[in-house]
């Protein structure tokens, strides 16, 4: 899908393309079906997003269950206790599911190798380049799916041989970019030949089908997902998702050159009072946010922890399976597909 020097003025037929050309019959209803998950060997072109401290074994395998790619956080887990979720993971899922690299993390060099020795169908990564550890994992079978928020990353990405980007734009809740998923995609789409999922603002169908048009394979989802019944974080971190607003999240950390979207609370106007004063220390800042989200995901201190969310969460309405959520999404992406050529003369 790629074309060079100008906009892809084909993305709503391919986008319409996966719904019929692709289609498959499942129980008599025509189901999205695109490259990303028929290679995957998975039902549904839709990731979880390795949220730390909230993507479990639990979450990851009710998404894999639910026909979509569960993914296991590594960032709060050294190599013992990553290797641990594994095996819960296999014991809950036959089917398959993937792991994301924090490359931050302190635990980021047991992890790698763990991964490669578990031999892990897909990871992705997060903050940084993954280039380090590509060899061993490409040896060891592993699809490299990197989390990207600009082009020259996923140029960066494909050389070092990954299978496909994940490009996110700044929308997504957690550690973010500064663009929108609107302007990232398709600049990416339009820059690397490897596939592209999109994240980043996408909670419905709509959304769904709109990163189908901006030239995605798939999309990875993760506030939505915070409210499965397979999630094991806080009831009140949930609630607090349930309740939000539009215009709940807010940008802390661009200081320090790691910008986080969480929803506001006590902590982040606190936060955010020390990070414009000068006489504030970098080393403040980056103490001020220990453990702050392991606070609010598992200790439920939604107002002196860290709720990372996206924009969308003012979007999320109830608690459901993953299955239903899934199949809600998909639902409504192939309504609106279909109903998008009424627009093409």
């Amino acid at each position: 899908m790629r074309v060079r020097g100008r906009p892809y003025d084909g993305q709503l037929r391919t986008a319409l393309g996966y719904l019929k050309g692709l289609a498959k019959h499942d129980g008599g209803f025509i189901m999205i079906s695109t490259p990303i998950n028929e290679q995957l060997g998975i039902k549904y072109p839709i990731f979880q997003g390795g949220m730390a401290w909230v993507a479990d074994a639990s979450l990851a395998a009710g998404v894999s269950n639910a026909g979509g790619l569960g993914i296991i956080a590594g960032m709060n887990s050294n190599g013992d206790q990553l290797r641990a979720e594994i095996i819960k993971c296999r014991e809950l899922t036959d089917k398959p599911f993937g792991v994301n690299v924090m490359l931050m993390s302190p635990f980021v060099e047991e992890v790698a190798k763990v991964v490669a020795e578990e031999k892990i169908p897909v990871v992705t990564t997060g903050a940084g380049n993954p280039g380090k550890y590509m060899k061993e994992w490409l040896a060891a079978g592993i699809k490299v799916i990197p989390v990207v928020p600009s082009v020259a990353l996923a140029k960066l990405a494909q050389r070092h041989g990954a299978f496909a980007v994940i490009a996110e734009g700044g929308e997504s809740g957690g550690h973010v970019g500064d663009l929108t998923t609107m302007a990232l995609v398709p600049q990416i789409v339009d820059t690397v030949d490897i596939p592209v999922i999109a994240a980043g603002g996408i909670a419905d169908g709509r959304q769904l089908a709109a990163a189908l048009m901006l030239g995605a394979v798939g999309v990875q989802v993760g506030t939505r997902f915070l409210v499965a019944t397979e999630c094991t974080i806080a009831q009140e971190y949930k609630d607090r998702v349930l309740k939000a607003k539009d215009i709940d999240t807010v940008l802390t950390g661009k200081r320090l050159g790691h910008p986080v979207r969480s929803l506001k609370n006590a902590f982040t106007r606190e936060y955010l009072k020390k990070e414009y004063n000068s006489e504030i220390t970098d080393e403040e800042l980056e103490n001020m946010g220990l453990g702050v989200l392991r606070k609010a995901a598992r200790g439920g201190d939604v107002s002196n922890g860290c709720v990372p969310a996206g924009q969308v969460a003012a979007m999320v309405k109830k608690e459901q399976p993953a299955k239903e959520i899934i199949e809600e999404m998909f639902t409504q992406a192939e309504e609106v597909l279909g109903g998008a050529i009424k627009w093409v003369k």
